[in-house]
């Protein structure tokens, strides 16, 4: 597999950084965790989701509110993975291990799994951010161009128009083909799986049924496959969409750099760690409390990429700090004002990247 080492032993940016952020919280006597706020919101957004899905399956309604309402579960079920799962998987929900345990198997109900998806985020994605050959977010594929280091293909000059079509499929080739991939071949992208555990192959196993169980075989029993299968791909496109929207958005815009490793070479990035999180990460709507509230803090992916273990109800708070420092250590620190300009820039870089080089 590519090894890509970074230039750690000359950081200087990030020990003043983290240096300042523990200030701030010893200075506030407040965790890094989350507090009552998110677990009121957790409580808030799995009420929704078991509301949602109960209506749909044993209340008689209109089929425009079916579909309205097979949308809106989508939606409340990304919300569950942004707010819930991604801090729990991160161990920044709760301080009790197994509360972050327990609320990260959110995402197996969802029909993800939580092992697989640690090893893909946690550690590969954070450390090897926008690095083309590890990083499977910007995986190469024959459908998509998401940097220059990429082979071209023909059908890559209409990829900003059929784009939002792949993303409204994501969800489900994620969770009926990737994670099954993955786990027999042992690999997420170019780099290993880890082995594991007994525990860990029944979860597997076991969510999965769970999952095809409660959005596929209960819902055609009492439904009918055609108003199954209709609500199916609206609530996985819903979910697809608002998940890649939001993740997409904090690395492959037009702003942020990539880097790039051969499947055998063996490279050292100039900078530490954390410049190249500054470098390869940008904001987005900052300002806003609500989309910050629903998004579980995500468009502050700076700060979520420099601190993975801190809560995102602390993300506003730090941003000023991180802010700061990069103007002490003259980085840019990337930040879009409004969501919608951060998906022009993503459009933007998808067209310019579908050009013939």
């Amino acid at each position: 597999m590519p090894k890509v080492t970074y230039n750690n032993k000359q950081a200087t940016f990030f020990p003043a950084l983290k240096q300042a952020v523990e200030a701030y919280f010893q200075q506030n006597n407040i965790r890094k965790t989350g507090n009552r706020n998110l677990f009121f919101k957790t409580a808030i957004l799995i009420t929704a989701a078991i509301l949602l899905y109960s209506l749909l399956l044993l209340v008689a309604m209109p089929a425009i509110l079916g579909i309205v309402f097979s949308g809106l579960l989508g939606f409340v079920l990304a919300l569950i993975g942004f707010n819930v799962m991604h801090d729990a998987c991160h161990g920044s929900y709760s301080a009790n291990s197994k509360v972050n345990e327990v609320l990260g198997y959110t995402l197996n109900l969802i029909g993800g799994n939580s092992f697989i998806w640690k090893q893909k985020h946690n550690i590969i994605h954070h450390t090897y951010t926008n690095v083309d050959g590890l990083d499977d977010d910007i995986a190469k594929s024959p459908f998509v161009r998401m940097c220059s280091t990429q082979q071209w293909r023909y059908a890559h000059k209409a990829q900003h128009i059929y784009l939002p079509l792949l993303y409204a499929v994501s969800t489900l080739f994620w969770m009926l083909w990737q994670d099954f991939k993955r786990y027999f071949s042992r690999k997420v992208y170019t780099s290993k799986l880890p082995k594991m555990s007994r525990k860990e192959h029944v979860i597997f196993w076991l969510s999965k049924i769970i999952y095809v169980c409660l959005y596929i075989l209960l819902p055609i029993f009492l439904l009918g496959w055609l108003q199954w299968l209709i609500g199916f791909l609206v609530l996985n496109a819903i979910m697809g969409l608002t998940t890649a929207f939001v993740f997409q958005l904090a690395h492959v815009v037009e702003e942020t750099e990539f880097a790039y490793v051969g499947i055998n070479d063996a490279v050292i990035i100039e900078n530490e760690w954390a410049v190249h999180q500054i470098r390869t990460t940008a904001n987005f709507s900052p300002g806003n409390k609500l989309f910050t509230y629903f998004a579980g803090g995500l468009n502050y992916q700076v700060e979520h990429h420099l601190f993975p273990r801190i809560s995102h109800i602390h993300y506003p708070a730090i941003s000023a700090i991180v802010k700061q420092k990069c103007e002490e250590f003259n980085l840019q620190y990337l930040s879009t004002a409004s969501f919608f300009k951060a998906l022009s820039s993503h459009f933007r870089l998808i067209r310019q990247m579908g050009m013939r080089p």
